[in-house]
């Protein structure tokens, strides 16, 4: 439970400093023969930014409530 909580807090705390990340993706338009058409597209997610901080309380609730045995 302790290392749960711990990676919980530790999320948080990231999802606050990272509001999100994009990537890239190939993507195949046409492939006719040896004729082949690919188009790169650039995707975002983002979560808000409570969601780090339900996080963090999640995680520091896992570890009180582990300490409590």
């Amino acid at each position: 439970m302790k290392v749960l909580g711990i990676i919980l807090i530790v999320a948080g705390i990231a999802m606050f400093l990272f509001r999100g990340f994009s990537f890239t993706k190939e993507k195949k338009l046409i492939d006719v023969g040896p004729v082949e058409l690919n188009t790169k597209e650039k995707k975002q997610v983002s979560w808000p930014t409570y969601a780090g901080g339900i996080a963090m309380v999640a995680g520091v609730v896992v570890l009180l409530a582990g300490r409590k045995k």
